[in-house]
């Protein structure tokens, strides 16, 4: 899952070497934590969040056999 989301975000930065995917799990919860350039932020989140919404539907429904939530947080 971290390969699918440091792939998606390369594809859509101007500095692909600055993209970090770290993972905090919890009990119920898996998040990947999505950090990129401030440069770069925006392109990644998109205009109204839909690239964001986009990139967090493909891991949820990557993230189907799971047993643990899954959930996406883009950071500077």
């Amino acid at each position: 899952m971290k390969d699918l989301i440091t792939v998606i975000a390369k594809a859509l930065v101007d500095h692909p070497e600055e993209v970090r995917v770290t993972v905090v799990e919890k009990d119920d919860k898996i998040e990947y934590r999505l950090s990129v350039h401030p440069g770069d932020v925006g392109k990644v989140i998109g205009k109204q969040g839909k690239i964001a919404k986009s990139l967090r539907t493909v891991v949820t429904s990557a993230a189907v056999k799971e047993t643990k939530r899954v959930a996406v947080e883009i950071v500077s």
